[in-house]
This record gives C-alpha cells, sequence and structure tokens, in this order.
C-alpha cells in the first residue's frame, strides 16, 4: 500500500502524468466542469472535503510553478485569495472569473471539492523538480 503521497488513484495517476505547464483545477462544487475534462469528484457533502484540505494535500505532493484564481474572489472569498499569496515560488495571477472558466478547458483534470463558498477555484501549473 502506498505509504506517502495521494491515495486517491486518479489523483496521483494525473499527478504522475503532468509535465511542465500543464495545470489541473482544485474546484469548488459549483464550478462547470467542460465535457472533455476529467473530473475527480471528491465532493461528499456540502462543505466536505473542504477546498483548503484539498488544496494543501495537492501542494505536498506536486511542484507548482503558477497559479490562476478568479479576481472576484479578492472581494468574494479574501480567504483564498490570501492563501494563493502564501504560495512559495509561485507566480499567482487574478483574471476574471469568465477567463478563468476558458482557462479550465485545458485541464488535464478539475478536482471537485465540496466547497461551498464563493471562487473558491484556483487553476495549477506544474513546474519542474530540477
Amino acid at each position: 500500500m502506498k505509504k506517502l503521497g495521494h491515495l486517491n488513484r486518479d489523483i496521483s495517476r494525473i499527478l504522475a502524468s503532468m509535465g511542465h505547464t500543464d495545470c489541473i483545477v482544485i474546484a469548488d462544487c459549483g464550478l462547470p466542469i467542460p465535457p472533455h475534462v476529467e473530473c475527480i469528484d471528491l465532493s461528499l457533502g456540502r462543505g466536505t472535503p473542504s477546498y483548503f484540505a484539498v488544496l494543501n494535500s495537492i501542494l505536498e505532493d506536486f511542484q507548482v510553478e503558477r497559479a490562476v484564481l478568479a479576481s472576484e474572489c479578492q472581494s468574494q472569498n479574501p480567504a483564498v485569495a490570501a492563501q494563493a499569496q502564501t504560495l512559495s515560488g509561485v507566480t499567482v495571477e487574478f483574471v476574471p472569473h469568465s477567463e478563468f472558466k476558458q482557462l479550465t478547458q485545458q485541464a488535464r483534470a478539475i478536482i471537485r471539492t465540496g466547497e461551498a463558498s464563493p471562487y473558491a477555484n484556483i487553476v495549477l501549473y506544474s513546474g519542474v523538480i530540477f
């Protein structure tokens, strides 16, 4: 049995297949999922698992060089915006939510959480470990 990293086989598979600049999305339970993008649905109920729990778990196992969030989160969900600013070594950008939804079209996967607060979504772009 796997001891470190993600026990979720779909998340492990996606992270292992990521190349430089590929992206994944961590999403609240309301973000539209494009039909052609794989959805890894972790939601168990409203708020479970939380956006922050899933994001922190992914960050432990994934090299991120850039992150994009909806600019609306800065006023509508300041906790999400503030947490993004603490990502060490990661360039953080804010774009309008309409543009954010367009970025999700290129995601390798969208990891859907049970988060039920507004604009709790982030696109994470893969860095390299060397």
